[in-house]
């Protein structure tokens, strides 16, 4: 449902709320006035950019959570948990992790030198400590601004939901802000594309298990004799991770592999084209029958498994992608287009907030050949959509959605 129509089915206190929110002057007890106020409120763009751009910065990261699910509705345990995901352990400094407003700490030697240059020894009472927000108090606080509502009746009367058209606004407010803290970039002189090489290569490695019989060790990975062997037959040759490199959480052969061979291992195992016995790794007649199938595009079907198995380590790893399409339509520097989405990616173990931008989300993009990476001779490294890679992310259907990334 839209704005609209949620706002005729809210209570008359709700409404109240919000038309404080915007400043509304209005009669507090006709609900039609009240609903008539607040969406010619809402509806004015220096008004709502305002309310957007009072956000702190872990009200932020929680709603963009919200802007690029597919679900209608969220439960309070769900909202919960996209809010403590939200707390990345930065010092606080105001009630909701504020970026803006937020007053440096003074250290000792400042404060003891302006007492000395006072000439005063008049002791001064310590600040009381910001309460943080609990998360219930972030829900009413969205719910106060008409961006959240509780279900109407029955079960779902407990699950909130987001309006449809709100969404659309809000990211729409928050491309326009996004937009223009990325510098855009000429063409480089060259760039990698890896548009269907990932499907060829998973065709390659059926073929490999197809020809040769493959040996495991003890913990079901291939020797490196035969990774060595399979990765030639591939049309992107990867290193080897680093002995004693700290390697988990994106995948069951990520401490093993290397990152791209990892995902697509994983996904013909998941998919069941491959099976691992005690002793071996052979095709499962699935895969038999792949390899006498015609050749097609499998980038659709990686990439919903790319989104499954990487939403672990980066929970908002949705909205993330959604953002870079959104904001690399053109070419566009990397710096600028890490330092605007990195306030919104948390660290990983021994994983930067940096490496997961490059090594987890981009790099990752690039073998799924959903963006292209080039270097420019004075703009550095510069990445751009493809248009493939646009059309795979806008055709994740509602259902579909739904159900991979559970």
């Amino acid at each position: 449902m839209n704005l609209a129509d949620m706002l005729g089915y809210a209570d008359i206190g709700q409404l109240n709320r919000i038309a404080v929110e915007y400043q509304c002057e209005c009669n507090g007890n006709s609900k039609n006035e009240l609903i008539q106020t607040i969406l010619s409120a809402v509806n004015r763009r220096d008004i709502f950019e305002e309310q957007v751009g009072r956000l702190g910065l872990e009200d932020l990261r929680f709603l963009n959570s919200l802007l690029f699910d597919t679900r209608s509705s969220f439960s309070m345990e769900d909202l919960t948990a996209r809010i403590q995901q939200s707390k990345f352990g930065e010092e606080q400094t105001g009630t909701s992790g504020s970026a803006e407003g937020a007053q440096p700490a003074e250290s000792k030697g400042s404060s003891k030198s302006r007492g000395a240059q006072g000439g005063t020894k008049k002791r001064t009472k310590a600040a009381a400590p910001v309460k943080e927000l609990t998360p219930r108090d972030i829900i009413l606080k969205f719910k106060h601004q008409g961006w959240l509502f509780n279900g109407l009746a029955g079960p779902n009367r407990y699950m909130f939901h987001v309006p449809a058209d709100l969404k659309t606004r809000l990211r729409d407010t928050l491309e326009r802000k996004m937009s223009g803290m990325v510098e855009a970039a000429e063409e480089p002189q060259a760039y990698r594309d890896e548009q269907g090489l990932l499907s060829e290569d998973l065709y390659h490695m059926l073929q490999y298990l197809q020809r040769y019989e493959v040996p495991t060790m003890s913990d079901g990975s291939m020797y490196k004799r035969n990774l060595q062997q399979l990765i030639e037959h591939m049309g992107v040759r990867e290193a080897f991770p680093q002995k004693g490199e700290w390697r988990f959480g994106y995948g069951r052969k990520f401490h093993v592999y290397p990152n791209r061979l990892a995902l697509l291992y994983d996904f013909a195992v998941d998919s069941k084209l491959i099976v691992e016995t005690s002793e071996r790794v052979t095709l499962t007649q699935a895969g038999q029958d792949r390899l006498q199938e015609e050749q097609v595009d499998e980038t659709a079907k990686l990439y919903r498994f790319w989104l499954k198995l990487y939403r672990t380590p980066i929970p908002n790893l949705i909205a993330l992608v959604n953002w870079i399409d959104r904001l690399a339509r053109q070419w566009v520097t990397a710096e600028s287009l890490q330092r605007t989405l990195l306030p919104y990616i948390k660290p990983y173990y021994y994983d930067t907030s940096e490496s997961v931008f490059a090594q987890r989300i981009v790099a990752m993009m690039l073998h799924l050949g959903l963006v292209r990476i080039g270097e420019h001779d004075k703009q550095g490294t510069v990445i751009r959509m493809t248009k493939l890679g646009t059309a795979v992310i806008g055709s994740i259907g509602k259902d579909e959605a739904v159900r991979t990334i559970r």
